[in-house]
């Protein structure tokens, strides 16, 4: 009897070290990840007083950004470099760099679109007696404006120059500013605004374009589109044969008008054309096409716009991107951890891991690897095996023919 006694009461014992030592264990755990969580947070300033959460009544949100973008807050005079999602309240100038863009929504909704280059001041952005007001003033640069609905006792204005454009509901607009020659310029592709110029006021509808010269407007016509880039198309890839560069020849197709009389074409290593990367800048091309010889293997960026008979020029188009790569592969380029999932029929879910940021090319697509290098993508194709191409900014390149079966690499090219 008394055996049975002692081995109970060793069995209660144990039960209980044993729920102590685990006990302790989860308390440690969750101590060290409060430590690395609390210093991760100040790190990434989440408890910083100057951001989304604790924004000032009607102050304006900077939804998305890239590039180098600034505000000069009016209230302090401190001049802040946008690093996350912000808040421009009233007074605030916000100021883009040559690589810098900036989206903003507005009290109403509205989306202003700070392109590089520019510089706007936040006039006006509150809510009185239900109705919410946006004024900004463009100083310098350009501005693209998109309204939806608009409230009736509301309005969305923007200043330039002996100029002030109220923009109605659906509109789709872009102002432009110099500084220098203190003309504007007003562009719309939706929609219409109202503005005054020189205490008179005159309505521009979709698809016109009105120049501002001091205080009147000196010219007034149907908007041009930018010319269309054809070649190299975009995310072309064009082969580096001899090692010592290849020539590169670009065209182009105007607007439907048929006015355009010149070109003015930018070939950059950046799609932000900052100064410092562009490798040509060739205004007054008369032609629809432009040839560049001994460009060497990496990645470029190349867009334009056109002047018609009447002064007036288009906005740049939308840049095209093409890769110059080298004829063979390259033995430092790697891919690993190849994985094949069939979703069903002809169609697999591809997988694997190489170095951050290279360009994972298939079937004339493309994507990049993540920062660990991990990238995954979803192809239909009725054959057994996959050509899959990984490359870097500089050229470099290696080829991969993957099978869909075994996820093995069959050969490189």
């Amino acid at each position: 009897m008394s055996n049975n006694q002692y081995s109970k009461f060793y069995v209660d014992w144990w039960r209980i070290r044993k729920s102590t030592i685990i006990g302790l264990i989860v308390l440690a755990v969750l101590l060290i990840g409060l430590y690395f969580g609390g210093k991760w947070a100040i790190q990434n300033a989440w408890f910083s007083s100057d951001e989304l959460g604790d924004i000032p009544k009607d102050a304006a949100r900077i939804i998305s950004f890239e590039g180098d973008v600034r505000i000069t807050r009016t209230s302090t005079r401190e001049t802040v470099v946008v690093t996350k999602q912000m808040y421009a309240a009233a007074g605030d100038t916000i100021q883009t760099q040559a690589d810098g863009r900036a989206t903003i929504q507005m009290i109403d909704g509205s989306i202003y679109t700070v392109r590089p280059n520019s510089s706007i001041v936040i006039r006006d952005n509150s809510s009185i007696f239900g109705g919410r007001n946006v004024r900004v003033a463009l100083d310098d640069g350009q501005l693209n404006v998109r309204t939806d609905n608009n409230p009736e006792n509301g309005q969305n204005i923007v200043e330039m120059y002996d100029t002030e454009a109220k923009l109605r509901p659906s509109t789709d607009a872009s102002f432009n500013a110099d500084q220098r020659t203190r003309g504007s310029e007003i562009r719309i592709s939706r929609g219409s605004v109202e503005t005054t110029v020189g205490g008179e006021s005159t309505t521009i509808s979709e698809n016109e374009f009105a120049a501002i010269n001091k205080g009147r407007i000196s010219s007034r016509e149907n908007l041009i589109n930018p010319p269309r880039t054809v070649l190299p198309a975009n995310a072309s890839q064009i082969v580096d044969n001899s090692g010592r560069g290849v020539g590169v020849s670009f065209s182009w197709q105007p607007d439907e008008s048929g006015s355009m009389v010149s070109y003015h074409l930018q070939v950059a290593r950046t799609a932000y054309f900052g100064s410092d990367s562009i490798l040509v800048d060739r205004a007054g091309i008369s032609g629809r096409s432009f040839r560049l010889t001994a460009l060497v293997p990496g990645t470029y960026h190349w867009r334009l716009k056109g002047t018609a008979r009447s002064g007036q020029t288009s906005e740049w188009s939308e840049p095209a991107r093409f890769n110059v790569v080298r004829s063979t592969s390259s033995a430092n380029i790697t891919v690993s951890n190849w994985k094949v999932e069939r979703l069903g029929g002809n169609v697999f879910l591809v997988s694997g891991q190489t170095l951050p940021g290279l360009v994972i090319r298939y079937q004339g697509r493309e994507l990049y690897a993540a920062s660990d290098g991990t990238f995954t993508f979803q192809v239909s194709t009725p054959q057994s095996e996959l050509a899959i191409e990984a490359a870097d900014d500089s050229g470099n390149r290696a080829g991969f023919v993957l099978s869909l079966r075994t996820a093995r690499v069959v050969r490189r090219f």
